[in-house]
């Protein structure tokens, strides 16, 4: 799609996944396995035609740098396409300075230098997928100077607690966006996606920065609403968005569930990631295996149920493994018995025999820990 480049955006100091994002981004999360969550916000725009994709990281980059490589994973054609990683450096002083904008104002050289006239922004902390074509189709068709997504749900009063809401007038025009107080069941959550031209949004760039140094993307939208026409679309199909450590565990879980899990995975439109290439999955005799979703490389020889496992994961014989996301080469050793943990890479779960917490407080064992 020669008419739009894509923007993958910071999800800046208001989401905190508290332990995880000490080790990466959001946007780098371990998802289901064998994704990281960057995977399906580049893969809809990959799908979509877009050929000129940016992604944007301020700390612990390596992680996602490793993985999104060349871009060539993602179907995007390196003659014409390019998949851009870009920095800018948060600031320590107060985590509140640590905005898209500030990400964006940071870059604007680059920005400058796109020759789409128009340009798509996509979260890196939210999962679904979307033709991003058709919806730059109804941008154009309305006429608005900007097209945002929304999905409806009815649980904003329990979840998507650091996510906004999008008030609409009959017309599906946008009246306001603020953000969720949890006060109301049914809420139309922003998808923190926008459409709109690059001029316009180098424009509205400048304008944030001459505000407030603290103004997000959504901050100067929602201030430009009465001189700007802009509309909102409804997003249909699967919606999960990461805001703290419990959505995460949960939308992990949630998908095991296979009828849930078809409406976000199709095979019509394909979901890009690294591919290892690691033997099978083994299975011992003695192992049982239910309701889980088991990565390649992995060596199974206790038990596991409504589990994650992702690649090259151990359990050892005894082991008791249930409602956890077991992280890359991790090992539960002999005889330990995990429920509802999140256990990130390579930890060792092997001198604690019982690691056990309720599913509405979930625990986390960090990244190279041994317990």
């Amino acid at each position: 799609m020669a008419r739009a480049y894509g923007i993958v955006a910071p999800s800046g100091g208001h989401m905190k996944v508290e332990g995880m994002d000490e080790f990466r981004p959001i946007s780098a999360f371990s998802f289901l396995g064998r994704y990281r969550i960057i995977d399906f916000p580049v893969s809809s725009m990959s799908n979509s035609g877009i050929e000129r994709i940016q992604v944007y990281v301020s700390q612990n980059p390596r992680s996602l740098a490793e993985h999104l490589g060349s871009g060539r994973t993602y179907n995007i054609n390196s003659k014409r396409g390019k998949l851009q990683l870009l920095f800018n450096q948060d600031s320590r002083v107060n985590d509140v300075y640590n905005t898209d904008i500030k990400a964006y104002a940071d870059n604007m050289d680059v920005i400058e230098r796109m020759h789409q006239p128009y340009v798509i922004i996509s979260p890196g902390h939210m999962i679904f997928t979307q033709n991003y074509g058709k919806l730059l189709d109804e941008h154009l068709q309305s006429g608005a100077d900007v097209t945002i997504m929304y999905h409806k749900v009815n649980d904003a009063d329990v979840a998507y607690r650091n996510c906004s809401v999008v008030n609409l007038n009959r017309q599906k025009g946008v009246k306001s966006i603020e953000r969720n107080t949890g006060t109301v069941a049914e809420r139309n959550i922003f998808m923190d996606t926008y459409v709109m031209s690059n001029e316009l949004f180098m424009k509205l760039i400048h304008k944030a920065r001459e505000i407030s140094s603290v103004y997000r993307l959504v901050d100067i939208i929602n201030a430009q609403n009465e001189a700007l026409d802009i509309r909102g679309v409804q997003h249909k199909g699967y919606f999960a968005a990461v805001t703290d450590f419990k959505s995460y565990f949960d939308i992990n879980m949630g998908l095991l569930d296979w009828n849930m899990a078809q409406e976000l995975f199709r095979d019509e439109w394909p979901i890009y990631t690294q591919t290892t290439d690691s033997c099978p999955a083994r299975y011992t005799p003695d192992s049982s295996v239910k309701n889980s979703m088991v990565a390649n490389g992995c060596i199974i020889e206790g038990k596991v149920e409504n589990s994650i496992l992702g690649r090259g994961v151990s359990i050892r014989k005894g082991a008791i493994v249930r409602n956890c996301i077991i992280m890359g080469h991790a090992i539960i050793d002999e005889g330990v018995h995990v429920e509802n943990q999140v256990v990130d890479k390579w930890g060792r779960v092997t001198n604690i025999k019982e690691l056990v917490t309720t599913p509405d407080k979930p625990g986390y064992v960090r990244r190279n820990d041994i317990l």
